[in-house]
């Protein structure tokens, strides 16, 4: 039930001439976003394989977001963050500097599309169609161009015709941009170096120690290994107590946890499950005293909250009062019986609030008696395709299918040392 409610956000609530997600409904229904989108995608394998629609309406909902996508504006093969859904034009809602290719919403889009490449991998002359108009988008997109210049040891987020680097936004891990990484080193067409895993998403640079400690407010884990302990559980790698849940859930919609390992952790799984533990540990320690956080309430990740988006986290400095319901129910892999718990609290005690057309509302601010009007296009997809990967593995085993997941995991475990 709740995977088909919040399924329709990316089925019936899709935007009609592209097939793409809006960023939030209600919203400016002009706008569609990329990363949201690829989200969506991974979301709709698994509402053919639910029944929730048939195959060959999945299929048809593929090649539409695909031929859009093919036509839509493009910056070295990566898509903006946001589009106009009729024409594929850019629209910079971030400032006039964010009128170019996003390279972390590209990653995000890629991820959904390479898992439905494999599942939608039939004999039929339609799906054979789309596996070979997914490879020529993947191997369009240039991640060799986002590193700025050979010598860079980072990846950048964003690059304009216009305005070039000007935003200068190096991705350093740990967070939410992990995936991004990965996809580039397995780029068969415009790969970058295998040791930027370790020069620039896990680098130890003052310049990413500084990074983690800026927006984190906390040494702790500014070497991208962490090894502290919160709530009696211990953290291999994260900033902080370990940031909002989002940071387990982007990138492993795809991308297999179990099977990801580096020099700092042995299991991204175990380090993921961590994360959301000490999340939960810490809404039920309440130090700030809201109403309503407890054992079947938590989740403190990014959202909708009475001030406008925030990236909530368990830390004072980022804890403002609000729950979002993604933050479990999209933990399910992790933390079964804790998600479960919170779904029955959410659904049962207070789905008179929470509940609406496409499930789950974005967040609610006990506190102050607040539950967000919308929903949003970055936490709907996450519980359906979670819950999927606790049920079945779905997303997960049709993304790791493609050959480019295994050549990640051997590059990475050689520089590993594994």
């Amino acid at each position: 039930m709740l995977q088909q409610a919040a399924f329709f956000y990316y089925w019936d609530g899709a935007e009609p001439h592209s097939g793409m997600a809006y960023e939030n409904q209600p919203g400016d229904d002009r706008i569609v976003a990329t990363g949201a989108s690829g989200m969506g995608i991974s979301a709709l394998i698994v509402g053919v394989d639910r029944g929730f629609i048939p195959r060959a309406q999945g299929v048809e909902r593929l090649e539409k977001i695909v031929s859009f996508l093919e036509k839509a504006d493009r910056y070295h093969g990566a898509w903006s963050h946001y589009m106009n859904g009729a024409n594929g034009k850019t629209m910079p809602v971030f400032g006039m500097l964010d009128d170019g290719g996003d390279l972390v919403e590209t990653s995000f889009l890629m991820q959904g599309l390479l898992a439905a490449r494999q599942y939608f991998n039939g004999p039929t002359d339609r799906e054979k169609g789309l596996f070979n108009r997914i490879t020529k988008l993947w191997e369009s997109v240039e991640w060799d161009w986002y590193r700025e210049n050979a010598a860079s040891k980072f990846l950048y987020w964003h690059w304009s015709p216009q305005w070039g680097f000007e935003i200068h936004h190096p991705l350093i891990g740990f967070n939410e941009v992990m995936v991004t990484y990965l996809l580039a080193i397995a780029s068969p067409t415009h790969g970058v170096p295998a040791d930027m895993y370790y020069s620039g998403w896990a680098s130890q640079s003052e310049n990413a120690q500084n990074y983690r400690q800026g927006w984190s407010g906390t040494a702790d884990g500014n070497h991208y290994s962490n090894g502290n302990t919160y709530y009696g559980i211990k953290l291999d790698v994260g900033v902080g107590p370990g940031g909002p849940l989002f940071f387990t859930q982007y990138s492993f919609l795809g991308f297999e946890p179990h099977q990801l390992r580096d020099r700092f952790t042995a299991s991204y799984f175990d380090n993921n499950r961590n994360i959301a533990l000490i999340n939960r540990a810490y809404c039920m320690a309440n130090p700030s005293h809201y109403k309503g956080y407890g054992p079947d309430a938590w989740g403190l990740t990014a959202s909708d909250t009475p001030d406008g988006y925030q990236a909530s986290a368990p830390d004072k400095n980022d804890d403002h009062g609000t729950m979002t319901l993604t933050g479990a129910l999209s933990s399910f892999p992790y933390t079964p019986e804790a998600s479960m718990q919170a779904f029955k609290h959410y659904y049962r005690d207070l789905g008179g609030e929470l509940w609406g057309i496409y499930g789950p509302r974005d967040a609610y601010d006990a506190t102050v008696d607040w539950v967000s009007p919308i929903y949003m296009g970055l936490n709907q997809a996450p519980i359906v395709v979670m819950i999927e990967n606790y049920r079945t593995g779905l997303v997960w085993k049709n993304f790791m299918k493609n050959p480019e997941a295994g050549i990640i995991l051997k590059k990475l475990d050689a520089l590993s040392g594994r």
